[in-house]
């Protein structure tokens, strides 16, 4: 706006100039001349100044932008798929199972069964919803690359949306996505998932070092909706305690996704790629989860979540039959 209005002043500049010097009352102040060329000249620099703090915030704020996740690792050996690269923290916030069932659609059971045969030590009554604070980062197929984008929500494994007893699928009604992705955005509202614009902290990363902090490890992650009250922040600190194996994490982070039930999302985690073996790792974490978004009423906090912080690569199947899905991830 600043750059638009010296834009104006600059042409019509000269114009006032002449008719200045020209008018009869003006030809005894010789100095007239001099001062707006001296004026002109200040301008021409305030413009040039406007231009770069002003007119370009954008590239700014992107060159100022780095992230440090790795590179994605498996984009030239599948070229003809949605790859990337997945950073970020993945936690189990145990719920109520009674308030599951109050959350998750009623045309939809809750395969227990299958998540006790994966933790046989769970809590009674309980339900293991997730948490995902992730960072896309070198998503592309076809040779062609979107931008990095950032996204958190609460989702719902072992759900059975085919009624079979036996498929787990994972619901995940909501989303806070970054503001001004469009591909992502719509990318999501697609399958009917709720989405929420919003901005993070920090903006190029799924979590950053919380400095000074009294347990090693800890890192901070913050998302807030710019058009509505939904936020989610995590506060997670590394722990050699392992409350959930991998092979769980392993096993509910590649259920197909859906949120309406139309379609479903088929994205596969690796995790024997370079992202998850030496010198990277997989690090056990511990904290608090403290959110407000749907399908909670209200916000919610939770302590003592335990989760994994983990870079992994990705291949995504979009748009799918989830008919085409029954006896999934059957041996």
């Amino acid at each position: 706006m600043w750059s638009t209005y010296l834009d104006v002043v600059l042409l019509s500049h000269p114009v006032v100039a002449f008719l200045t010097v020209k008018h009869p009352n003006m030809h005894a102040k010789p100095s007239n001349l001099q001062y707006f060329i001296v004026s002109f000249v200040s301008l021409l620099l305030l413009r040039y100044a406007a231009s770069t703090y002003f007119g370009t915030p954008e590239q700014i704020s992107l060159a100022v932008c780095t992230t440090v996740d790795q590179p994605n690792p498996i984009a030239s050996i599948y070229p003809n798929n949605a790859t990337g690269t997945l950073n970020g923290t993945v936690a189990v916030i145990p719920i109520s199972l009674k308030l599951a069932r109050q959350l998750i659609p009623p045309q939809y059971g809750i395969l227990e069964h299958a998540y006790r045969a994966l933790l046989p030590t769970f809590p009674e009554g309980m339900y293991p919803a997730i948490v995902q604070a992730l960072h896309d980062h070198e998503v592309q197929a076809f040779g062609y690359k979107i931008d990095d984008f950032t996204r958190t929500g609460i989702e719902f494994p072992f759900v059975d949306l085919l009624n079979d007893n036996h498929t787990s699928f994972k619901w995940a009604p909501s989303l806070l996505m970054a503001a001004g992705h469009e591909i992502a955005l719509k990318g999501a509202g697609d399958y009917g998932t709720n989405t929420f614009p919003a901005t993070f902290e920090p903006g190029c990363d799924a979590y950053r070092a919380v400095p000074k902090a009294k347990k090693p490890g800890t890192t901070s992650f913050s998302a807030r909706s710019i058009n509505s009250a939904e936020s989610l922040t995590t506060l997670f600190s590394s722990t050699q305690e392992e409350m959930f194996p991998l092979s769980f994490f392993k096993n509910f982070t590649n259920q197909p996704t859906f949120a309406d039930g139309k379609t479903c999302d088929n994205m596969i985690r690796l995790f024997n790629t370079s992202l998850t073996t030496a010198p990277n790792r997989i690090e056990r974490v511990m904290g608090t989860v403290r959110a407000n978004i749907h399908p909670f009423a209200g916000e919610q906090e939770w302590k003592g979540v335990y989760g994994l912080r983990m870079a992994t690569a990705f291949i995504e199947n979009n748009y799918l039959n989830c008919e085409d899905f029954r006896g999934y991830g059957d041996p």
